[in-house]
This record gives C-alpha cells, sequence and structure tokens, in this order.
C-alpha cells in the first residue's frame, strides 16, 4: 500500500489518489447493487459497511496500532465516529435516489464547509481569494440547481440531504485531521464503523439479513472497497493538510459522473453540467489556495472539537 523510500508528501498523494479509485468503485458498485434489488438501500448498505469495516481493522490492525479502549476514552474519537456515521448514511441515501454522479458532485463540495471549520479548529488560515471562490461555488450550485428550480421542482428533499451530507463530511475531514497527530489510522476509522453499524442497524430492519447471498456478497465487496479507501485517506492525512489531500478528492466526481454514464445512463442537462464545472471547479480553487502547511494544533485549538 505504501510505496517506500518516498517522502511524507509524496505518499500522502499516493494514498489520497489510492482512496479516490476504492470510493469511486464502492459507489458504482452500490449504486448497481440498489437498481437490481431495492431492499439493498443506503441503510443496508451502512450497516455492512459498518461491521465489515470493523472486521478489517480488528484482522489487520490488531497489535498493530490499533486501540479499541480508546474508542470510549477519548470524545473527540466519539464525535469522529457519530460525525463519520452520519455522514455515510447521508451519502448513500442519496446515491440510490440521485445516482452515482450526482449524488458525489454534490458530496465533494465538503471541502467548502471544511475549510470554514479548519479554520477554526486547525488554525488553516483562509485567504480573502478562498472567500471570493467559496461564493462562487454557491453560485455554481445555483446553476446546478437551476433546471428544477425553473421548471417549479425546486430543490428535491435528497439535494437537500447530500448538502448535509456533504456538510457533515467536511467536519469528518477536519476531525480526521485533527485525530490523525495523537491516532493510529485504524482507531480513527473504527471509530467510524462501530457508530455506522450502531445507527444503521435499526433503520435498516431485520430485512438486511435476509437479502439473497449474492446481494450480500456484493456489499461486502463494497464495503472491502471503501474500506481500503478510507484507511488510505486517514493515513494520507497524516502527511497532507485538509486542503492538499480535500484537492485530490475532487477527481472523484470525474470517475463516478463517467462510470454513472457509462454503465447506468446517467444524463446530465447543461445546467447541471455548468454548474457542476463552477462549483467543483471553485471548491478546487479553495482548497488549492489554502494548500500551504497546517498551523500547529495546540490544546487550545483541539479543545473545541473535543467539548
Amino acid at each position: 500500500m505504501e510505496p517506500k523510500n518516498l517522502s511524507a508528501e509524496k505518499r500522502g498523494v499516493f494514498l489520497m489518489l489510492v482512496s479516490v479509485v476504492f470510493f469511486a468503485a464502492n459507489v458504482l458498485v452500490l449504486r448497481a447493487v440498489s437498481l437490481r434489488v431495492p431492499e439493498a438501500d443506503g441503510y443496508a448498505a451502512s450497516v455492512f459497511r459498518g461491521w465489515v469495516g470493523l472486521l478489517v481493522v480488528v484482522v489487520v490492525y490488531r497489535g498493530r496500532g490499533f486501540e479499541p479502549w480508546r474508542l470510549v476514552q477519548r470524545p473527540l474519537l466519539l464525535a469522529r465516529g457519530l460525525v463519520g456515521a452520519a455522514g455515510i448514511l447521508l451519502f448513500y441515501v442519496t446515491i440510490e435516489h440521485l445516482g452515482a454522479g450526482r449524488a458525489v458532485i454534490l458530496n465533494l463540495t465538503y471541502p467548502i464547509f471544511g475549510a470554514g471549520m479548519a479554520a477554526v479548529w486547525l488554525r488553516e488560515g483562509v485567504t480573502a481569494r478562498a472567500l471570493v471562490w467559496m461564493g462562487v461555488a454557491l453560485v455554481g450550485l445555483g446553476v446546478f440547481f437551476a433546471d428544477g428550480l425553473a421548471a417549479g421542482t425546486g430543490v428535491t428533499r435528497y439535494e437537500v440531504l447530500a448538502l448535509l451530507g456533504a456538510l457533515v463530511a467536511g467536519a469528518a475531514v477536519v476531525l480526521i485531521r485533527l485525530l490523525s497527530r495523537t491516532e493510529h489510522a485504524a482507531t480513527i476509522y473504527a471509530s467510524q464503523c462501530v457508530w455506522s453499524f450502531l445507527v444503521a442497524l435499526p433503520l435498516a430492519g431485520g430485512a438486511v439479513w435476509s437479502l439473497p447471498l449474492w446481494v450480500m456478497g456484493t456489499l461486502v465487496a463494497a464495503s472491502l472497497l471503501v474500506t481500503v479507501g478510507q484507511l488510505a485517506l486517514t493515513r494520507a492525512f497524516r502527511d497532507l493538510s485538509v486542503a492538499k489531500g480535500s484537492s485530490i478528492q475532487m477527481l472523484l466526481p470525474l470517475a463516478t459522473g463517467l462510470g454513472g454514464v457509462a454503465f447506468f445512463g446517467e444524463r446530465y442537462v447543461w445546467t447541471e453540467l455548468a454548474g457542476a464545472l463552477v462549483t467543483l471547479g471553485a471548491t478546487w480553487a479553495v482548497v488549492r489556495e489554502r494548500g500551504g502547511p497546517p498551523r500547529a494544533v495546540g490544546a487550545t485549538a483541539a479543545r473545541p472539537a473535543s467539548s
């Protein structure tokens, strides 16, 4: 997974690219199975992601960095778990209803939200130019939704959920960045796995265990894909700032959008394409603008996030 003899930054870039590939594959697999079997919805996917991810962490990292007792000792790990669980549920539900490309495009606005939170919690400064680009990104979202607004349908509830998921994802990335300075990647990811399972299980209901075996196998495979991607992302944030790491993740909507067109016949009107380009381009500009090394986070900076 981690090539030798690379600088810390190059290693972080490599791992972040690995996460993009595996995240895109996970989204496309989940979209495919939900189209075939509607019962394999976002709640079921979250349940499988939780227990499969935790199993991988226990098997691979037991005695090699995973410290399960810290999951109940550190409030910040608890917060990361709950925030991560909420973000996963929102994202998976919107994949089912919006399609792979649209769900990822809206979710990938999370660096805009993460930038503001990182400025407060991690003391990563936001320049005046970055603030301008944030405004441009919001204009791009308006263009993205223009077709629905013009038709009188407005913004659908699943689009609102996708944007809420982006807000939650921004908080999750900042928490990962903060925790990566004191916690092993496996422990950070395990916090998300535990709470994804616990939160999604009652929402999915008992039917999740009566899915066809091939569907369960597919959900397990999708969970393994995203587990590798999440562990790579979590480890990468030890070497990259929130800005640089998030900027590489901007490749994800391109990969999933092309996959959605190629495999599922997803189509976009010109306003959606224009709005997506403006929003994602502006988001990329924000994270590149903030791409310098983050300032050290001491006890004062960490305290608000753990309260």
